[in-house]
């Protein structure tokens, strides 16, 4: 009988206990996530912030000519959505983790491409994608939290700042505005929509019962701009047929039969497509 007792206290305790949450405790060094627009180009920085807590950091606890994650936890990561300018080298959009080297009057930083490893155990440098050094600087106020920062913006560039315990190491960071705004006009004023713009919407309006001759207008400038796309030409045949062109579409759907059947990469479907429009055509009366 005690022993029975014994296992329904102890299955009471099980049930009492299962039914909380793990104990959450505030992190040693909390995860941070730094997002900044700098000019048409958005940064991401995500790190971790561990604290001084009264330890000498720079030449003890961050040993100088060591390699370094850059923070603590899993290294940290920066990410561009357009090519940028970092320390003077030149790195692609995309997402790095970010490794330093600290000296006591300079520091390497480095990207590499590798975002999977674990703090610096995986860190391969063949793996690095730019390496560039940087002079340090002594700060007369202490920083007791590390912290990663952007200052200094501008449309065309900014600072990204790294600081802890009394030194501060400031990259410079180059975006190309220019270039994006230059492409934008070239793209929406100068040239003007894509031909799969116009493509899209006189689709849209062929499908959706929408103003065909609209449609019409649209599809004829998207065909200007892609004469070899038999694709188009084939729903504008469709888009003569729905306004009762009968003629005009069948001319235009054996045109399209001939492009698609001429077209090394393969007619994707279309050649049945216009073959069958074709006879459907000469079927109405």
């Amino acid at each position: 009988m005690k022993t029975l007792k014994k296992i329904a206290c102890a299955g009471l305790i099980l049930c009492s206990t299962s039914g909380y949450s793990q104990l959450k405790t505030p992190q040693p060094s909390p995860s941070a996530k730094l997002e900044q627009t700098v000019g048409l180009t958005q940064v991401i920085i995500d790190y971790s912030r561990p604290g001084m807590k009264e330890r000498k950091i720079f030449g003890e606890l961050v040993p100088y000519d060591k390699m370094w994650r850059t923070g603590a936890n899993s290294s940290t990561k920066i990410e561009f959505d357009n090519d940028v300018i970092f320390g003077g080298k030149e790195v692609p959009a995309g997402k790095y983790a970010l490794y330093t080297i600290p000296g006591e009057l300079e520091w390497t930083i480095i990207l590499n491409k590798n975002i999977e490893s674990w703090g610096i155990d995986q860190y391969k440098e063949a793996e690095d994608l730019v390496r560039f050094n940087v002079k340090s600087a002594k700060l007369n106020d202490i920083v007791e939290t590390f912290t990663i920062e952007l200052s200094n913006l501008k449309s065309n560039g900014g600072n990204v700042n790294i600081s802890w315990e009394n030194t501060l190491i400031s990259v410079a960071l180059e975006v190309k505005s220019d270039e994006l705004v230059e492409k934008q006009i070239k793209e929406l004023l100068i040239d003007g929509p894509s031909a799969g713009t116009y493509y899209g919407a006189a689709r849209y309006y062929l499908d959706n019962d929408g103003d065909l001759n609209q449609a019409l207008t649209w599809i004829n400038i998207a065909i200007k701009k892609r004469p070899e796309a038999f694709w188009y030409i084939h729903q504008k045949a469709n888009i003569q047929a729905k306004l009762g062109q009968k003629k005009e579409a069948i001319a235009t759907a054996t045109k399209s039969l001939e492009l698609a059947k001429a077209s090394s990469d393969g007619d994707y479907g279309y050649a049945a497509k216009n073959e069958a429009l074709i006879k459907l055509l000469k079927e109405k009366n």
